[in-house]
């Protein structure tokens, strides 16, 4: 095998089979986000309502998080993860039934919303176990010499169906309703069940299993801020993402500020995910694994610089290109980020490390929906976009500026050492 091989990886059958379930699970997930958040400000036209979709999911998400962490390095991934989509198959029939006139013609609007309010937060307690569920398999299908590269494939995979999540969810919404649209998601869930079914039971790595739960927790989240390489790449990313989450706010700029109705609204949810999703791309030929550190600082101060852009902006196409260059910025940071934690994170503990991220930084998108939807209700839209960029370059020369450590972080040495004990 060469040794700059960039589709390495995808020589393991089972890992494409693992890349197809992902692409499956996210592109429904990001779908189904989408269509009720399309729902949600229709029955309400208020930003907070937005805003509270994000705390609904995030609650549960960060309450079970850790506890999560542990129940999976205890558990056998592969029966984990089937009782992870299986429940996201239950949610997303109960968003479909919800959706659907002659169901719901006798609720109210308000009861209409709750409900809806309600399987976000189930979805947030499935998504506390999904998580560190696939972190943690994905580390038992590849060669630990081919984690940059699979980090980097199973994050373009992640991108493709943030890209047409959003997108077929915007053209969706207006060719087929938001009922329909939902079915699709629903369909995605069993075809990430089928896609299972072909990956073999692994085995569990964990050498202390039955141990206490809160020794367990107490272990990795002691582990995780001992780690300053760890502890600081989740740090920047989850206030960059915290206070960058414009995102959240698109309804309002494709219905009132732009203007361009649910196939506009389509396109600015896409165009950050095309953004990364051709920089993670790029990334498997070169890698960005020498001075990490820096690349990681610079790309998530670009970030806040496209966010601000598209906070100020009133034509719809230099909107999209902003959102489309963030996502460029946004990859290299995914893509540095994955690769620390799967180099740095013993297997034994992948699960409560998993946790940990989640916390950090897959919860910062919904507590970033929250703070942009507050945000926006306080100080009206643009102002709320363009101070969560500013927060996000202050942020980044904070950290860049106490931490010289981190700014010469490179991961090149870590690969080198994993292929020469393999």
């Amino acid at each position: 095998m060469k040794k700059n091989d960039p589709y390495s990886a995808l020589r393991y059958k089972e890992f494409n089979i693992f890349l197809l379930l992902r692409f499956a699970m996210v592109f429904g997930w990001s779908m189904q986000f989408i269509v009720i958040e399309w729902e949600v400000y229709s029955l309400t036209k208020n930003p907070l309502s937005l805003g509270i979709i994000g705390l609904m999911e995030v609650i549960p998400a960060i309450s079970m998080a850790l506890f999560a962490g542990h129940i999976v390095d205890q558990k056998e991934k592969k029966g984990l993860l089937f009782k992870c989509i299986l429940g996201f198959s239950i949610i997303s029939l109960g968003l479909f039934l919800f959706t659907w006139p002659p169901f719901i013609k006798d609720f109210s609007t308000q009861t209409i919303l709750y409900s809806i309010y309600f399987f976000v937060f189930l979805g947030g307690l499935v998504r506390a176990f999904l998580g560190p569920t696939i972190f943690s398999l994905l580390a038992l299908i590849v060669p630990k010499k081919l984690y940059p590269n699979a980090a980097t494939w199973s994050s373009s995979v992640w991108q493709i169906s943030s890209v047409l999540g959003p997108a077929v969810a915007g053209f969706s919404i207006n060719w087929i309703g938001v009922h329909w649209s939902m079915s699709i998601v629903l369909g995605c869930s069993i075809l990430a069940l089928i896609a299972l079914t072909q990956i073999a039971t692994k085995p569990i790595l964990n050498p202390k299993i039955g141990e206490p739960i809160m020794e367990s927790l107490k272990e990795g989240v002691k582990f995780v801020f001992n780690n300053k390489t760890i502890l600081g790449a989740l740090s920047l990313d989850m206030i960059a993402v915290l206070f960058g989450g414009a995102v959240a706010l698109l309804p309002i700029f494709a219905q009132d500020i732009l203007k361009v109705g649910p196939q506009g609204f389509g396109v600015l949810r896409a165009a950050p995910a095309v953004g990364a999703f051709l920089m993670l791309i790029i990334s498997a030929y070169i890698p960005f694994t020498k001075n990490a550190g820096m690349k990681l600082l610079s790309a998530i101060f670009a970030f806040g610089i496209c966010i601000i852009v598209f906070g100020l902006s009133s034509i719809f196409w230099l909107s999209v290109v902003a959102l489309f260059l963030s996502g460029v910025f946004d990859g290299i940071s995914v893509v540095i980020r994955q690769t620390i934690l799967q180099l740095k994170t013993p297997d034994h503990m992948r699960g409560r490390v998993a946790a940990v991220n989640s916390i950090f930084v897959g919860s910062s998108n919904e507590l970033g929906a929250f703070e942009s939807g507050l945000t926006a209700k306080l100080m009206g839209t643009v102002s709320a976009v363009v101070f969560g960029g500013s927060m996000t370059l202050i942020t980044v020369f904070l950290t860049g500026a106490v931490s010289p450590t981190f700014r010469k972080l490179d991961l090149q040495k870590d690969v080198e050492e994993h292929e020469k004990s393999e």
